[in-house]
């Protein structure tokens, strides 16, 4: 299916040079000494995850052929830097050494996801074909795996192949606008964007809103959004009081028109995608929208570096694993994914990645090795963080489109 379809060629046009933006492999991982939500809210309440029900009962798919009782081998793609790695020998994957050891699997793991939208265009035409993609397990953001899901692209999970996956599951994560039940897939982890800001920068100040980004002069020029549509666009309509579950298009507009003029006064310096870690440890941007992830990175290196969360709400999403149609090794992946689930992997993948953990009871094992970073509520949000977490409503694809190819206006996409 083509996502310009029936669009005005200005708009296509405008689409596809916004395939480019989104948030880059490199702003999900702090690359020092490397070389260089989603957490829930109100509108993620629990829900049991029903059973598999064969080939049928989704918009996917006659059940695929699984070769994985005669093929003990498994490709797994995931984004560079989101998995942990050995101190002394960063070829090494502890946890997913182990589960060859435990599985007798035999584990290809690439990192070749670099941006949703460029990562997609890749393997669409595999998928549209009906053809194998070559790889059994992939990580998408939340909205991303949404779409594939939709266009019967995804392989439905039996979660009696997954006990611990099913019964360890935050609460929280069951609900999912783009997978209803969790039928097609599972979060590897949970993205927040948050406000942050530099202190040796803001003078001391604190910043703790939209707003002040937008309109602060203390801060003119010195300030970042994010490349990310869904964030930037999220974050806004949220500090404008519009709930990103439910906003009509004209909330869109008007905060786009909000961006733009913050844009046209040079309040806002840049949309970023890696670099603003940069710069906001050195002090050249003073306040922006960050992930969190990147944020507790980065503290471990700045103490100047503080977050915020706005008092009406951040934005939160997952990233997915799930089987894309025509894998041929369904049931490996599901074994791999209910490893994912036991508490003390989740926690060691938690002690690199820093993301938001989506596995029950992996708190209290990285307490064991490490409280401070078990007690971050980054990683591990406490019932009032969750409380303040929005997600950005699914959208069609012609809407999609539409509002990507009026950001991408904003940012010079």
């Amino acid at each position: 299916m083509d996502l310009t379809e029936g669009l005005p060629e200005p708009v296509a046009q405008a689409w596809e040079r916004s395939l480019a933006s989104g948030r880059a492999a490199v702003t999900r991982r702090r690359l020092l000494g490397l070389g260089s939500l989603a957490v829930g809210g109100a509108a993620l309440s629990a829900c049991g995850i029903p059973p598999a029900a064969g080939s049928k009962g989704g918009p996917a798919e006659k059940r695929d052929p699984d070769y994985s009782k005669k093929e003990k081998v498994l490709t797994f793609a995931n984004w560079p830097l989101y998995i942990d790695v050995d101190k002394h020998d960063k070829k090494k994957r502890p946890t997913l050494d182990a589960f060859e050891r435990h599985s007798g699997i035999k584990v290809k793991y690439i990192e070749d996801i670099n941006d949703n939208n460029e990562y997609y265009g890749k393997i669409k035409p595999q998928l549209a074909a009906g053809q194998d993609t070559g790889r059994d397990l992939i990580v998408l953001t939340d909205w991303m795996a949404g779409r594939v899901i939709r266009q019967g692209w995804a392989q439905r999970l039996d979660p009696g192949r997954m006990p611990h996956a099913v019964t360890n599951l935050e609460d929280r994560f069951r609900a999912a606008a783009h997978d209803p039940g969790r039928q097609y897939s599972y979060p590897w982890q949970g993205v927040a964007c948050v406000v942050a800001y530099n202190t040796k920068a803001t003078g001391g100040r604190k910043v703790e809103s939209v707003t002040q980004l937008l309109e602060d002069d203390f801060l003119k020029g010195r300030v970042s959004m994010l490349t990310e549509m869904q964030d930037t666009m999220g974050m806004t309509l949220l500090d404008m009081g519009v709930h990103p579950e439910r906003f009509t298009p004209r909330d869109f507009d008007r905060a786009l028109a909000r961006l733009q003029k913050a844009v046209d006064d040079k309040q806002v310096r840049r949309f970023s995608g890696n670099d603003y870690l940069d710069e906001l440890s050195s002090g050249d941007i003073a306040a922006c929208l960050a992930w969190a992830g990147d944020i507790v990175q980065l503290q471990l290196d700045n103490p100047h570096v503080r977050f915020a969360l706005p008092k009406n709400g951040y934005l939160f999403g997952t990233d997915d694993m799930l089987v894309p149609a025509k894998a041929r090794h369904r049931a490996n992946a599901e074994a791999l994914i209910d490893y994912y689930y036991r508490p003390e992997v989740a926690a060691k993948v938690e002690a690199y990645v820093n993301y938001i953990c989506p596995v029950t009871g992996a708190k209290a094992e990285l307490a064991k090795t490490d409280k401070k970073l078990a007690e971050n509520p980054l990683i591990f949000p406490d019932d009032e963080t969750v409380k303040l977490g929005h997600n950005f409503r699914p959208t069609s694809s012609g809407e999609q489109a539409r509002y990507e190819a009026k950001f991408a206006k904003l940012i010079g996409a």
